[in-house]
């Protein structure tokens, strides 16, 4: 055996294990280098790199995310709840008050005038409070990013660090990501003819408004973020859709029951129903619903808000008749 055949016998080549064919959850998956022995001279990608060796039963810190719950969007969650407590109410207050005119047929036409009225108000200010964001958002991006590019590196170095401090980031590391950020932003308004490939894809990232001390500034100073086009529509549809919704659910015993004094009394008992299960539903996807008695908790404290609002317009409503 050559000298060259032994050296590479006793040196070899670093390498990385490839998962079994019998796998299909970890064949997508990319390497995981260890983070405290990695394979020969290499440097391991800050991505791939993994802890699984020193924990117990070999558990990859990634593969714990599996475990946290994914909720739905927030932004939607919310249009939901808008849409679906208003629709709860409103027409139920309404359509109680209407009940002493003893037919239910007046009972549903009223009723259904105003489900499309308000579902069709309701999705306009969605729409316009969305577009409001948007615009208050975009006035500030444009503000922001003048003055990030008039201030000097101090100034910027002062705010950066009244948002990082609080959380425990030295002045050192503050100044570090400062001047990184700002390089980001300014270079991206300076570059003008990239030389490579390469280059073009990182002004693109630069100019960007996710990237740059601007972005930072607005997201983790002053907590707002860029609303999509396409959230104004989502929100439009979202609240005016629970709003109808919400609202067909009081009604519905009008359409099978002449007498409007006994539809309401079964209008009462759906809706209070339906607060219930809304309630329970709404505790389980904002992620308060923890354990069972959250749940419980959720669903009882809607009823009871459901229920006082929805008393408090009836009882206005029956004190205005008597009143006349």
């Amino acid at each position: 055996m050559s000298a060259s055949s032994s050296d590479t016998v006793a040196n070899p080549a670093p390498s990385v294990a490839l998962p079994g064919r019998d796998s299909t959850n970890k064949a997508n998956k990319p390497p995981v280098w260890a983070i405290n022995d990695a394979a020969g001279t290499q440097t391991a990608p800050l991505t791939a790199k993994c802890d699984r060796d020193e924990r117990p039963n070999g558990v990859c810190c990634k593969d714990l995310k599996a475990d946290d719950q994914h909720l739905i969007d927030p932004d939607v969650v919310r249009d939901v709840i808008i849409g679906l407590s208003d629709g709860l109410t409103v027409p139920f207050a309404l359509t109680a008050g209407l009940s002493s005119l003893g037919e239910s047929k007046l009972v549903v036409l009223g009723g259904v005038a105003e489900l499309i009225a308000g579902a069709i108000s309701m999705g306009i200010g969605g729409f316009l409070a969305s577009q409001a964001e948007r615009d208050h958002y975009r006035f500030l991006h444009k503000q922001t990013a003048q003055r990030v590019i008039r201030s000097c590196s101090g100034e910027m170095e002062r705010e950066v660090a009244e948002v990082l401090e609080p959380f425990g980031v030295e002045e050192v590391t503050s100044r570090a990501v400062a001047k990184n950020l700002r390089d980001v932003e300014l270079d991206g308004n300076t570059d003008s003819s990239p030389a490579s490939p390469s280059d073009e894809e990182s002004l693109s990232l630069r100019w960007s408004k996710e990237v740059g001390l601007t972005a930072f500034l607005l997201k983790f100073g002053e907590g707002l973020e860029e609303v999509p086009t396409k959230r104004l529509y989502i929100s439009a549809f979202t609240i005016g859709m629970g709003y109808l919704v919400g609202g067909l659910i009081p009604l519905l015993p009008y359409f099978f029951i002449p007498r409007a004094s006994v539809a309401l009394i079964y209008s009462c008992i759906v809706t209070g129903i339906v607060l219930l299960i809304f309630g329970a539903v709404k505790a389980r996807v904002t992620g308060a619903g923890s354990n069972f008695y959250n749940i419980v908790w959720g669903a009882v404290s809607t009823l009871l808000v459901g229920g006082v609002a929805a008393g408090a317009a009836f009882g206005i409503v029956r004190a205005l008749e008597t009143g006349e």
